[in-house]
């Protein structure tokens, strides 16, 4: 009795000590991915822009310190480190910009709250009489007054970046350009291979919404409409739906020397 009575106290340790050597293997999986992540992008031997042809292509000055740095300077605009510095924080800073963009010009147009308006018409909506309902709520911000949105917006933003340039009430900055503390409340960034790691996934998913704003403007002037109606139109009919039914339009609309026999 005695034998079989401690029975269920060895299986409770046993699954006891299953789950905490799961717990522990997720954790070394995670710090393995970060690991590699920075072995794999940072350094001499970090991914490079020509793969295995990168021999020789490659400044000296581009020593993969830094997040997405593939060793890509052609035209040497940051051989000087001062020049460097100051690209490095205008490409991030528009990289995150961008990437806000790209979500918030789809908002708009996918949302029935806001009568589906594309997001190059949505700021003009502040001229009706209606004025600007955010999320289609006048509960929640009801703009009627361009003055009052612009003056809004440079106290806000000169207030961020006051703080993100020479710290504030939340706590000094030692990094511009990632300044964590009250910016960072999740502690994303505490573990430093973690942090390495989320370096490259922002740079890299800022460049690409970078690219993406850009295509958001050619569709803008080209189709006169916004990139959530420009896909369904695509997925509707991809053999029809496409750049090529554009390019007689835009050649017309945006070429004074277009000829007339073409675009009459």
């Amino acid at each position: 009795m005695a034998c079989i009575a401690r029975v269920p106290v060895v299986s409770n340790n046993f699954l006891g000590q299953t789950s905490e050597f799961g717990a522990q293997k997720n954790t070394v999986s995670k710090i393995n991915t970060a690991i590699q992540a920075k072995v794999e992008f940072y350094g001499p031997d970090r991914v490079k822009w020509l793969g295995p042809y990168s021999s020789g292509a490659v400044p000296s000055y581009l020593t993969g310190e830094f997040p997405g740095d593939y060793g890509w300077d052609t035209a040497g605009l940051s051989a000087d480190p001062e020049t460097f510095k100051a690209y490095r924080e205008t490409e991030l800073i528009h990289a995150r910009w961008a990437m806000l963009g790209t979500l918030g010009c789809l908002g708009p147009e996918i949302g029935a709250s806001t009568d589906n308006v594309p997001w190059f018409k949505a700021g003009a909506t502040i001229f009706s009489d209606d004025g600007i309902n955010y999320l289609g709520n006048s509960n929640i911000i009801h703009a009627q007054s361009i003055l009052a949105v612009l003056g809004c917006q440079v106290v806000l933003m000169g207030l961020v970046e006051a703080y993100r340039l020479n710290g504030g009430p939340a706590g000094e900055v030692t990094d511009p350009l990632y300044p964590g503390a009250a910016f960072d409340p999740l502690g994303l960034a505490d573990d430093p291979d973690t942090f390495a790691e989320l370096k490259i996934k922002e740079i890299k998913n800022g460049r690409l919404a970078m690219f993406s704003m850009f295509g958001y403007y050619v569709q803008a002037l080209v189709t006169r409409e916004g990139p959530f109606q420009n896909w369904k139109d695509h997925v509707s009919n991809p053999m029809i739906n496409n750049a090529g039914k554009y390019m007689a339009s835009a050649y017309c609309d945006f070429d004074p020397l277009a000829p007339a026999s073409i675009c009459s």
